[in-house]
């Protein structure tokens, strides 16, 4: 199985990637296409999945597109490292559990990249950092399935503006923070790209 990769250096419309991300689906379900990874950055944009509540808009004057992505009230924005992906599960294990715990030991390989010891929660979806009792997340997770088809991806934070989640509960949680590698400590990232590429196709290829 060949997986496509493609990297955009300017910001893309959240819409604008959606319909191309629909488009690849399409086309990878009708076997006209490979399997795609794409990595981007968003401009500020906050996003609601399938079981986000109106409850976690804190700031009801937002702007909040609505997507079909599994999850809750998430944001996007310059210096968070946006990771999309179309995985045909039809050739691999039809387990989306199996599958989401692929892409966070992804993330964990990633992040220990770094230096940077990270893990899941069995309650919360995404990787984490810092101690058990004061847990921040680094990393969020979104997938759908269509037809045997997965896609959306991850998002980790690199230099994001962490002010920008005061105007939501992400995620629904309310008891633990957010973080980005920039602010634990991580100054340079030049080679994130290669880093997601390798540990991306080491996982799934």
């Amino acid at each position: 199985m060949n997986i496509e990769v493609k990297i955009n250096v300017k910001p893309i419309d959240y819409i604008k990637s959606m319909n191309i991300l629909e488009q690849r689906v399409h086309d990878v379900s009708l076997g006209k296409k490979d399997e795609f990874l794409w990595m981007l950055e968003h401009n500020h944009v906050y996003t609601a999945g399938t079981s986000s509540k109106n409850t976690d808009l804190l700031d009801k004057n937002l702007r909040v597109i609505k997507t079909d992505r599994g999850g809750k009230l998430t944001y996007h924005g310059p210096g968070q490292k946006i990771v999309y992906f179309v995985l045909n599960l039809n050739k691999r294990e039809k387990d989306i559990r199996k599958l989401v715990g692929k892409i966070e030991n992804c993330i964990i390989e990633i992040l220990k990249e770094y230096k940077i010891e990270s893990y899941t929660d069995n309650k919360n979806i995404g990787i984490w950092v810092g101690s058990k009792k004061n847990s921040m997340k680094i990393a969020a997770i979104g997938i759908r399935v269509k037809k045997w088809i997965a896609y959306h991806g991850f998002s980790l934070n690199i230099s994001t503006d962490l002010s920008k989640y005061n105007k939501i509960i992400p995620c629904g949680i309310k008891d633990k923070g957010i973080t980005s590698l920039k602010n634990i400590g991580v100054s340079n990232c030049t080679s994130i790209n290669e880093i997601i590429i390798n540990k991306f196709l080491k996982t799934f290829f």
